[in-house]
């Protein structure tokens, strides 16, 4: 195991990324951004793929700290929305404990915790709190009792009464969940809040398989779309709000719900506020979207900024 992980980390990362900057013309990596490949609507990046470099502990973290900018004395600025798929599914459930939590600026998941084990939001505990939390990006996914059961490790009907309660709490995030699927059955589509469609012939599939699994999808992709939207929104705005070519700044990547650029030290500041703002302010939505920053040397060695 110790040896495929090395091994891994070898041939994908150093040696191929290695390789391409050596034959790159101006010694930089230069991806391909698809916008027609995911069918939720989020950029991929292939040849190579840089949203799919290693974070967290250990060697590969020391991979992306390879990653520096392209200029001596700039630094690394990111900017990352703050639990945006969460936020979007508050918009387009109208639900009213989940949009108040997120106008007080609450630990979503905590509050969650609080309305499913009917505790004060003082007096969750962590393992409470991974429960909800993964009860409040499941239901983005459509998961049923059965995987929130397998990914916890706990009895189904256990799963099932926490998912009952949370219904029970939160009922317009159930009744969206229902209506999404049903008009998703009936058009044979389903859309993003800025209206880009996706079509799920697989709803009328004979095979039960096929169908639970498009009923899956139509669940997540009107968040997810919705927020891969925001995400362009916003890229386009920080693009034009940096002024062009003559700016200090550089946008260099989008990785989910971050964007990730380069800057000259002095200017970090006032533009993470330029960037901050551009991202913060791209839509109207009953709950506010929040970005978190980060500046550093590198891509690993990151730390937030106010």
């Amino acid at each position: 195991l110790d040896w495929r992980n090395w091994s891994k980390l070898k041939s994908t990362y150093a040696d191929a990324l290695l390789a391409l900057a050596e034959h790159s013309s101006d010694g930089r990596i230069h991806t391909t951004l698809n916008q027609t490949i995911a069918a939720t609507g989020r950029l991929s990046s292939t040849e190579p793929n840089l949203q799919n470099i290693p974070q967290g502990v250990g060697w590969g973290t020391e991979i992306r700290r390879c990653f520096v900018p392209g200029r001596p004395d700039w630094v690394l600025l990111s900017g990352d929305y703050s639990q945006i798929e969460l936020r979007v599914l508050a918009h387009l459930s109208e639900e009213p404990r989940l949009i108040e939590a997120f106008q007080k600026g609450e630990d979503i998941h905590r509050h969650t915790a609080a309305e499913v084990f009917g505790v004060p939001q003082d007096a969750v505990t962590s393992e409470q709190r991974d429960k909800a939390k993964m009860i409040n990006f499941g239901l983005v996914y459509g998961m049923t009792e059965y995987g929130y059961a397998s990914r916890l490790r706990i009895p189904v009907d256990e799963a099932q009464a926490y998912i009952a309660q949370y219904m029970a709490r939160l009922p317009k995030v159930g009744e969206y969940i229902a209506r999404t699927v049903e008009e998703a059955r009936a058009t044979g589509k389903v859309a993003t809040l800025f209206g880009r469609i996706r079509f799920m012939p697989e709803l009328a599939s004979a095979n039960q398989q096929v169908r639970r699994a498009a009923e899956r999808r139509a669940i997540n992709m009107p968040v997810q779309g919705t927020a891969a939207d925001i995400m362009k929104f916003a890229m386009i705005r920080v693009a034009a709000r940096m002024g062009g070519d003559n700016s200090p700044a550089k946008l260099l990547l989008q990785v989910h719900d971050e964007l990730v650029l380069e800057v000259p030290r002095q200017h970090a500041s006032e533009t993470a506020a330029l960037l901050k703002s551009a991202m913060e302010d791209v839509v109207p939505l009953v709950v506010p979207l929040t970005v978190s920053l980060k500046v550093g040397p590198n891509w690993a060695d990151q730390v937030p900024i106010d």
